[in-house]
């Protein structure tokens, strides 16, 4: 497996994955996903094999410190100085799951924004994500002030100063 930054090719196909991975209601849009390729391909990180994107997790970085549902549609919240990063999607293929993928691909996102000098991963995920997103290091911050989707989400954060070993 190789892990790598996206590149302006990539995009289509990170439409499409981000489009198996994820019901319509909560999918990122086309023209979001091309706008945060744009805006932060620094923090967009792709796991590749043989040639296929197999998954990938995006941000954006903010000095913000609690999420907000435009994170997920305004691609110019970015700030590249922002010591935060807002987690907008973890995606895993589904003939790639159950591999530890999505573990490996938070472990290396964590250690490059942590060399850049970011302080913090928040993300919102649903309830029956809360303890995979546990095990990866964060911590659960209770119910989100997001309604993305429809949907009821937790807020969960991963200092990125020494923090616990993930498990695998």
């Amino acid at each position: 497996m190789i892990f790598r930054t996206v590149k302006p090719e990539d995009t289509e196909e990170t439409i499409e994955i981000e489009q198996i991975c994820f019901p319509p209601n909560e999918a990122c849009s086309p023209k979001s996903m091309r706008e945060r390729i744009a805006a932060a391909p620094e923090l967009f990180l792709i796991a590749e094999e043989d040639g296929i994107i197999a998954g990938f997790l995006n941000g954006i970085s903010t000095e913000e410190k609690v999420f907000r549902d435009e994170f997920f549609t305004d691609a110019s919240l970015h700030d590249r100085a922002g010591t935060n990063v807002m987690l907008l999607g973890l995606d895993v293929r589904p003939e790639f799951r159950r591999r530890g993928l999505a573990t490996e691909i938070v472990r290396r996102y964590a250690d490059m924004a942590a060399k850049t000098g970011r302080k913090q991963l928040v993300l919102t995920c649903l309830e029956d994500k809360v303890c995979m997103y546990r095990k990866m290091g964060f911590l659960d911050r209770g119910m989100a002030n997001s309604t993305w989707g429809g949907e009821a989400w937790h807020e969960m954060a991963m200092n990125l100063g020494p923090r616990p070993e993930m498990h695998r």
